[in-house]
């Protein structure tokens, strides 16, 4: 049974910490397949079976269609010898540019974050394409206004105003005029775009608003970012759908249904729209191979019908910005779905909070991990310490058991009776030392997607070297040390305070097992190598909450 235990504990350790990163991060892209005889919640089609966009609109609302002929409309061409020219939005969380070609969003530059940690580092970008890949937020209705359509601006700059600014684009095409109006706020992230398209023809004319993305990743992919999503995603009835590269990879994929959101996500950042109309249409293709590859994603409204004269009002929220859990919750419309902490949401929430609580006190992160791990060390006190005087009990009577296992040996059954009757005699409860390590795996986990996805700990310094507790900590020496780059010193305290915890533990091992289990220190220091820095500050923590109980244990057996 010993033998069972030590083996069963690494392979439960690499299993959790390796493990998890393929199935629950790799598998959980995949769209749920509904029940046979279903209604179906969220369709994805595959590219040999979708049409264009606004065709497949079409099936959401045939009841609008009319028996009216339909116009048929050519997009002209942009008008010839004028260059698009810009408009420079500036606030105080960020730098816009937008263009009149296709009325659309440039450039993006938060001021509060950098594209990297040094001090000279740029503001974080979150516009990364150009105008032949595609920008965010052009618009187009139906086949008859196109979304590169060179529009014209009613201002040189924004001013603001009571907080808010606004920017109007114009333009005419086909018998259709289209009216972009944007409103910025100086304190916010949120824009809000109002779309007014008129049918200034004679005839009737049928299209349906189509609000077009186009994104790369935000940053540079990583060794620790290819374990986290970074893709397009959507709020539909109900649920969050993330499309992961693997799933990009088959091709362009649909879905449809009543949508809160839709957003190109990385880690900390989000580029989203909120449409006033529900029910819509989201296509997305591109980005599949190549994880550097454009995105592009479509969000298409119901078909409407304009008659001659009449006017249609489409009314957008957009969000471009960091995916701060706080800001998203004030939003609304389950834009904070988007901080996706999977099955630990219940636990990771929460700890969010708490270090964000602390934080506002000591201004430091560090400190606010350090106090959140001795919270739940002291939470789950009373529960450790009746655990590791079972482990202790449980090493007094390995003699008892060696004799036991000895008389009985050739007789498995009575052994295992014996045994028991032993442990019933004595009060000992064989599992009761794995309580303690069963009970931190959530909490562990909750912290690991804490610290990987939320943005208060980008950038975030603790003390000395550590000057990033999303990141591997790493003591520059002058020159890299290979595979490494610099010594993890934390890693190696908490490898060190590890090692000392296991020789400090009540063991019913046999010297082969307990050589075993001083091993699995040395495999825990290597996973946490890179590991981020926060993370390993809290393990490193509580091994030395762990040493100190445990000592503590030690002296009341002595006195």
């Amino acid at each position: 049974m010993d033998t069972y235990r030590a083996f069963l504990a690494i392979v439960i350790s690499f299993l959790i910490l390796i493990g998890y990163q393929y199935f629950f991060i790799g598998f959980g892209s995949d769209q749920p397949v509904p029940e046979e005889g279903a209604p179906p919640q969220v369709q994805t089609l595959p590219a040999a079976d979708q049409t264009a966009a606004q065709q497949t609109a079409a099936q959401i609302s045939t009841e609008k269609k009319t028996e009216n002929k339909v116009a048929e409309v050519a997009v002209p061409e942009q008008e010839a010898g004028r260059p698009a020219e810009e408009v420079t939005v500036e606030t105080n969380l960020y730098t816009a540019v937008l263009t009149e070609s296709g009325a659309a969003v440039k450039s993006f530059v938060l001021k509060d974050y950098r594209m990297e940690l040094e001090e000279e580092s740029p503001g974080m970008q979150l516009v990364n394409t150009d105008e032949k890949e595609g920008l965010p937020m052009r618009f187009s209705w139906g086949s008859i206004a196109g979304d590169r359509q060179l529009y014209s601006r009613d201002r040189a700059q924004v001013d603001f105003a009571d907080g808010k600014g606004e920017l109007t684009f114009g333009a005419s095409t086909g018998g259709v005029a289209i009216s972009r109006n944007y409103v910025f706020h100086e304190d916010s992230f949120l824009i809000d775009l109002q779309v007014h398209v008129k049918n200034q023809s004679g005839q009737v004319l049928q299209g349906a608003a189509v609000l077009h993305q186009a994104n790369r990743p935000f940053q540079t992919i990583t060794a620790a970012s290819r374990f986290l999503f970074s893709g397009p995603a959507a709020y539909v009835n109900g649920s969050l759908e993330e499309f992961k590269a693997k799933t990009r990879k088959e091709g362009p994929h649909v879905i449809q249904g009543p949508m809160d959101w839709a957003a190109y996500e990385g880690t900390y950042f989000i580029s989203g729209i909120l449409p006033g109309e529900k029910e819509n249409l989201l296509k997305m293709e591109g980005g599949g191979e190549d994880e550097t590859a454009p995105v592009s994603m479509s969000l298409t409204g119901p078909l409407d019908t304009l008659q001659p004269g009449e006017e249609k009002l489409y009314s957008y929220r957009l969000y471009i910005g960091p995916k701060k859990l706080a800001r998203l919750q004030e939003i609304g419309d389950n834009l904070d779905q988007a901080v996706n902490f999977g099955w630990f949401d219940v636990i990771a929430k929460p700890t969010l909070w708490l270090l964000n609580f602390f934080n506002s006190f000591f201004n430091n992160y560090g400190i606010a991990i350090i106090l959140v791990t001795i919270l739940f060390k002291v939470a789950f006190w009373p529960i450790t310490q009746k655990g590791l005087k079972s482990m202790k009990n449980m090493q007094k009577l390995q003699p008892k058991m060696v004799k036991l296992k000895e008389k009985y040996k050739s007789d498995p059954a009575k052994m295992n009776q014996e045994v028991m009757n032993l442990y019933k005699t004595y009060k000992v409860n064989p599992l009761g030392g794995c309580l303690p390590m069963v009970l931190q795996i959530p909490i562990f986990f909750a912290l690991y997607k804490v610290l990987l996805q939320c943005i208060e700990l980008r950038h975030a310094p603790f003390m000395l070297w550590i000057n990033d507790l999303s990141a591997p900590d790493r003591l520059w020496i002058g020159f890299d040390l290979p595979y490494l780059g610099g010594i993890p010193v934390l890693t190696l305290l908490m490898g060190g305070s590890m090692f000392l915890q296991q020789k400090m533990t009540p063991t019913t091992a046999d010297p082969t097992q307990a050589k075993i289990m001083m091993f699995l220190p040395v495999v825990f220091t290597f996973m946490f190598l890179n590991f981020a820095s926060g993370l390993v500050l809290y393990w490193f923590i509580n091994n030395l909450l762990a040493i100190l109980q445990q000592q503590m244990i030690n002296r009341q057996k002595k006195a």
